[in-house]
């Protein structure tokens, strides 16, 4: 046990550092200074954020063009007519549709809060509350909207339909987690890193049973909860930042 935590504590030393994020999708929200900026960047990056890296960031960049690379004075104060720019935008199944929706729902929201994480907070509010409970209630609080489409649901992905949250975890670890590097951003304060659950998408997966730090056959929230428990025996203060050993050691050495 005290093998793999020094080896991937290592790992963590060499992946968490600046020259991670130009490749990443995280360079994205790391265009802006604005907190709300950072935020909404970060969201829509991470949601977007499937297949190769590289057409992500693109696709981000070309989203947040179209907003004039303002994203939250856009969505505060665009008009009918600004949101001709958004009919033709297109990543893999997200379209123009769920853009359009999403744009609503933040322009909703940010006339009503100064900060996304408040639309993860539920409302008992208790420090150290489950991850679970705030994700689920992140999904509600999204699709609550009378116009929500159907189609666009698949793109928030929820604990109660057992998924393990990939992305949604992904961007809450950027938001969260805080640390010298500045690969993460830290600006929610909320949220503890503890509470973090680690995002599973293929790389971190399939070494994290390679390291044996998952017996579960299937990929599922389940998943994510033993991944993470594990990860929290080594640092159970900020567990995810485990999450850079994974994935480096996944995409860049093959692992």
């Amino acid at each position: 046990m005290q093998d793999l935590k020094g080896f991937l504590d290592e790992k963590v030393e060499e992946y968490n550092q600046p020259g991670f994020i130009p490749n990443d999708p995280i360079s994205i929200p790391h265009l802006f200074r604005k907190k709300e900026d950072i935020e909404i960047a970060g969201f829509f990056a991470a949601i977007l954020a499937w297949g190769q890296r590289k057409t992500i960031i693109s696709k981000c960049l070309d989203l947040f063009k179209r907003m004039e690379n303002s994203p939250h004075d856009f969505i505060i104060n665009h008009q009918e007519p600004d949101l001709k720019a958004f009919l033709n935008f297109k990543h893999r199944t997200f379209n123009e549709v769920d853009t359009l929706y999403f744009i609503h729902f933040l322009s909703w929201f940010y006339r009503n809060h100064s900060s996304l994480e408040e639309a993860f907070l539920t409302h008992n509010g208790k420090e150290g509350e489950p991850m679970e409970g705030m994700l689920i209630h992140f999904h509600e609080l999204f699709f609550s909207m009378p116009e929500s489409p159907s189609r666009t649901r698949k793109h928030i992905a929820t604990p109660a339909r057992k998924s393990a949250c990939k992305r949604m975890n992904m961007f809450l670890r950027w938001m969260v987690r805080s640390d010298e590097k500045g690969v993460d951003f830290g600006i929610w304060k909320r949220i503890q890193p503890s509470q973090l659950i680690c995002p599973c998408d293929l790389h971190v997966d399939r070494v994290a049973r390679k390291l044996g730090l998952i017996t579960r056959k299937q990929t599922d929230w389940q998943t994510a909860l033993e991944l993470t428990e594990r990860l929290r025996e080594f640092d159970p203060k900020d567990p995810i930042k485990y999450d850079f050993a994974l994935f480096g050691l996944g995409v860049e050495e093959k692992f």
